[in-house]
C-alpha cells in the first residue's frame, strides 16, 4: 500500500518540531534539521509566524504565543502571590517611568512574565504575560540569576545562543556580568535579545536580600534608546527595594 504524499501541513509540523527542539534557531539551521529547502522553510516559517506559532527575534526563531497558550507554563500559588503583591509596584514603576515595564520570575532556565504594562509608545518586544524567554539574555533574567547560583550554573552550561551581536555567549562573560549585578543590585539588557530594545532590571527578594536569599522576582523598565537607561536605573532599583519590603511583610502575614 502506497503511503500518502507528504503534505504542506506535515512539513509545517516538521518545522515546528525542529524549532521546539532548539533554543533559538536560524533559517539555515531549521532548514537543515527539517531536511527542507530554504525557500520552503522560509515560506512555512512565515505562515507559522503570521499565526503566532513561531516568533522571530532578529534572525532566530522560537516557539510563539499560540504554542504557549496550548501548553501554558503552569501557574502556582507562589506565582499568584508574587503577582498579587508586586503588581501595585509594577504600576508605580510605570507611573514613574512612563516606560513599558515587566514583572517576571524564574521558571527553569527561562523567565516567566507575570505582568506587563505598555508605555505610551510601546516598543516591539517578544515578552508577553504568561510567556517565557531565555534568562541569560534578558534584564529580569540576569537580575535573578545573579542571586541563584544553581540556576546560573545550569544556564551557563548552555547553549548560550547569540540572539544579537551583544548577547553574552561565554560562560565566563556571563559569570562576570552576574557578579557585577550582585554588587550593584541591578541588571542591564544591552539589546541582548532583541535589536534596539534595552532595559534596566532589579531583583525583588522576600526579605531585604541581606541574608543571601534567592530573588523571587524582578522588575524592569524598557527603552528604545540606550541613553535612557541612566534615567531609569535609580527608579527601577528604588521601586524594587520597596517591593522587597512588601514581599517580606506579606510573607510574615
Amino acid at each position: 500500500m502506497n503511503e500518502p504524499p507528504v503534505s504542506p501541513v506535515d512539513r509545517a509540523f516538521d518545522v515546528l518540531r525542529v524549532t521546539a527542539a532548539g533554543t533559538g534557531l536560524t533559517l539555515s539551521e531549521i532548514s537543515r534539521e527539517a531536511g527542507l529547502a530554504k525557500s520552503t522553510t522560509l515560506r512555512l516559517l512565515t505562515a507559522l509566524e503570521r499565526n503566532d506559532a513561531v516568533t522571530r527575534i532578529g534572525q532566530r526563531y522560537r516557539l510563539g504565543p499560540l504554542v504557549h497558550e496550548l501548553d501554558p507554563i503552569p501557574s502556582s500559588p507562589a506565582y499568584e502571590r508574587t503577582r498579587r503583591v508586586l503588581t501595585p509596584f509594577l504600576a508605580h514603576l510605570f507611573e514613574a517611568t512612563r516606560a513599558t515595564v515587566h514583572l517576571a520570575t524564574l521558571h527553569g532556565d527561562e523567565v516567566v512574565y507575570l505582568n506587563k504594562l505598555h508605555g505610551p509608545r510601546p516598543i516591539p518586544s517578544p515578552s508577553r504575560i504568561g510567556g517565557g524567554l531565555p534568562a541569560y539574555c534578558t534584564g529580569v533574567g540576569k537580575a535573578m540569576l545573579a542571586f541563584d547560583d544553581a540556576a546560573a550554573e545550569r544556564v551557563a552550561r548552555g547553549p548560550l545562543v547569540a540572539w544579537t551581536d551583544t548577547t553574552l555567549t561565554s560562560p565566563d562573560a556571563l559569570a562576570v556580568e552576574l557578579a557585577e549585578i550582585r554588587r550593584r543590585r541591578r541588571a542591564v539588557d544591552r539589546a541582548e535579545l532583541t535589536p534596539g530594545l534595552y532595559c534596566v532590571a532589579a531583583p525583588v527578594f522576600d526579605d531585604d536580600g541581606a541574608s543571601g536569599n534567592r530573588a523571587v522576582a524582578a522588575l524592569s523598565a524598557s527603552a528604545a534608546d540606550r541613553s535612557a537607561l541612566a534615567r531609569l536605573e535609580p527608579l527601577v532599583t528604588r521601586v524594587a527595594a520597596a517591593a522587597s519590603r512588601a514581599m517580606s511583610t506579606a510573607g510574615n502575614e
